[in-house]
């Protein structure tokens, strides 16, 4: 069976080619894309447009979001789902777009306690179990713009969509049957442990500190610099490199 008969099977109905022009447009403006060989980017645009088939956006306030942008978003999107196809698309619809960055008000329930604390934190993006793919559009342009400096906001959540889809993220994705389980998760907690203890102790890391929050912003932070700073990754996790690798596929960015 063809990838495009594999698409059409998977979500059982035909699949809107995307517009020509508006791809080259687009392809122009995104490097991680124009840097993928032929082969990948051709199987790349089969995917996003089933990504936008599927997927409903959102502008939230004055976002200025119109059909370039929501293909921009949607080939990113596509890209660390690229190994695993459509599935890495289950379980969740929206995407939400906010004009910049956007406020999140959260509620802490200590159980020993029986306190419940309020607390607000200021964010470029978010993904949601089961629930939406949220993204400030000034930081989606900001890294097509700067796309080899270690950050994309729309491949960081991604990565938590794919760690959603074995349940609550933790940092370990549903894997390829060519990949190792607990491989993975000694590996992967190696590094954040490493990270933490940098962290801990004030010294300044290569890695992003915000991945030490939590495994699963390990693994987020990480496939950020896999698909837009590969050689920083190399050198300071080389083994976590390796397993995305492994997970992705080729760095677009070599």
């Amino acid at each position: 069976m063809s990838f495009a008969q594999s698409l059409l099977a998977w979500f059982r109905a035909p699949v809107p080619p995307i517009d020509d022009t508006l791809w080259r447009q687009a392809v122009s403006r995104v490097p991680l894309v124009r840097a993928l060989d032929e082969p990948r980017a051709r199987y790349l645009r089969q995917l996003t447009a089933g990504f936008l088939h599927t997927k409903r956006f959102h502008a939230v306030g004055d976002a200025a979001l119109d059909d370039f942008w929501r293909l921009v978003i949607a080939m990113q999107a596509s890209l660390p789902a690229l190994p695993h196809g459509p599935k890495a698309f289950k379980g969740w619809t929206n995407v939400l777009v906010y004009p910049g960055e956007f406020n999140v008000r959260r509620n802490h329930y200590d159980a020993p306690t029986g306190v419940v604390t309020d607390s607000h934190d200021t964010l470029i993006g978010e993904a949601w179990e089961r629930g939406p793919m949220v993204l400030s559009l000034a930081d989606v342009a900001l890294d097509i713009d700067a796309p080899w400096d270690g950050f994309n906001v729309v491949v960081h959540e991604m990565a938590h969509k794919l760690d959603m889809l074995a349940g609550p993220a933790n940092g370990v994705p549903p894997l390829p049957s060519s990949m190792n389980r607990r491989e993975w998760i000694q590996t992967m907690q190696r590094g954040f442990d490493t990270l933490s203890r940098q962290v801990d102790r004030g010294r300044k890391t290569a890695i992003d500190p915000y991945a030490a929050e939590a495994p699963e912003e390990y693994f987020a932070v990480t496939s950020e610099l896999h698909f837009s700073q590969p050689a920083l990754l190399r050198e300071a996790a080389p083994e976590v490199a390796r397993l995305l690798d492994a997970f992705y596929g080729p760095s677009p960015a070599g």
